[in-house]
Parts: C-alpha cells; structure tokens; sequence
C-alpha cells in the first residue's frame, strides 16, 4: 500500500498575509457600514469572534496540526460542482456582516431584543465549538469536496460524527444565523439563510458522492441516519 501524501505546508509568506488580512477585513466588514468605529456592539462581536475562533486554533494546534494543511488551500480533485456552490456560499456568508453592520449600526432598522443577541451569540459559540470539535477529529476536514485517495481517506465515525454526518455544515449554519443575531440585525439574516440553503444542498450532493466512492461510507450512513440535524434530516 502508497504511504498517504498529506498536504504541503502553508508557505510562510501566505501565513504572514493571512495573520494580516484576515483581521483587517472583519473590522472593515463591520465598521465601515456601521459608520463608526466607535459602535460598541461591533467591538464585543470582534472580541467574542477572535477569541473564540483564537481558543479553537490553539486546541486544533495541539490535537490535529495537520488541519491546517488540510485547509490551506482547495486540493486537486475538487469537485467543480461544489466550487459552483461555494462561488455563493461564500459571499453569502460574507455578506452577513456589511448587511448586519449597516443594519444594526448605522440604520437602525431591525429591533432584536436581547434575548435574541444572546441567543446569537450562543449560537455563534456553538458553531465555532461544533467546527472545532469535527475539525479535532476528522483530518480530512478539507475546504472542498473530494475524495482524499493519497491520504487514504476513511471514514470518520468519532465525536460529532457519532449523531450527525456532517458536523461541520450543522455549525456552519448555527454560525451564519448567529452572525446576524449576535449583531442585532434581522435583515442580515437574508443572506444567512441563501448561505445556509446552498449550503444544504451541497450536504446532499457530497454525501452522495461519499455513498458511491468512500469505502465504508454506505455502512456508516446506514448506522448513522441523519446528515445535519438528528430526528430531522
């Protein structure tokens, strides 16, 4: 049997521009729209935001280093229909936070009660605990849809993946509704639920694919029935 080929690192170059971007662009998607760099609801989202995703890496780090070759970049093999649908994926779910910031910071137009923030934040930290905790188990945790053969991809069937198929979309979605209430903003929550409703879709057509070209994929969906919410779907 080949010895499993598992991604290249990250270049550091690539490391030093996403330490920099990344952050650069949340407050621009955020404070820009709003109007102010001094909307204090902008401020707490960016805090609980990077510490939350902050604790997640360092845990990542330790347990499942290899993730983040993993998701460093979309891997040969991709499926074209799924770049198709992250094409609207991803600017959807970019687009919760301009939609939310203008919404809430600078238009005023939506009035969230603050039950419904908190329980947007809660939402918010569920998904990025729930990401975490696939990610921790699964190192096949890539950004694109494929079928690993030079890491010898094999089913995963530990931690969340005990309840659901697929973990990682169930917190995507929790994440992208959380974003919105977190920042106070109905409106916000349109392109939560296109990102969430492609992002559906692509659940059923991955897991087709696993069905027909994972071995023991088929044995697994059989054990485990439901693909994002149990008793649901």
């Amino acid at each position: 049997m080949d010895t499993p080929h598992d991604p290249p690192p990250m270049p550091p170059a690539k490391i030093v521009v996403y330490a920099i971007t990344l952050p650069l662009s949340l407050l621009l998607l955020i404070f820009w729209p709003a109007g102010s760099l001094g909307w204090r609801p902008g401020w707490l989202f960016v805090a609980v935001v990077v510490i939350g995703f902050g604790v997640s890496g360092l845990v990542l780090a330790r347990v499942n280093p290899v993730i983040y070759r993993a998701r460093s970049r979309f891997q040969p093999g991709t499926k074209g229909w799924d770049k198709a649908l992250l094409a609207v994926i991803l600017p959807a779910m970019v687009a919760i936070l301009p939609v939310a910031a203008l919404d809430a910071g600078r238009l005023h137009g939506s009035h969230v009660p603050l039950w419904l923030v908190v329980s947007g934040y809660a939402a918010l930290l569920g998904g990025i605990a729930v990401t975490a905790w696939a990610q921790a188990v699964n190192p096949f945790f890539e950004p694109g849809v494929r079928i690993q053969s030079e890491r010898h991809q094999r089913v995963i069937d530990s931690g969340p993946y005990r309840g659901v198929r697929h973990p990682g979309y169930s917190a995507a979605i929790l994440l992208f509704a959380g974003m919105a209430l977190a920042l106070g903003s109905l409106w916000a929550l349109v392109p939560a639920l296109v990102a969430s409703g492609v992002l559906i879709l692509r659940t059923a057509w991955e897991d087709r694919l696993l069905q027909r070209e994972l071995p023991g994929y088929p044995a697994y969906a059989a054990r485990v029935r439901w693909r994002l919410l149990p008793g649901v779907w």
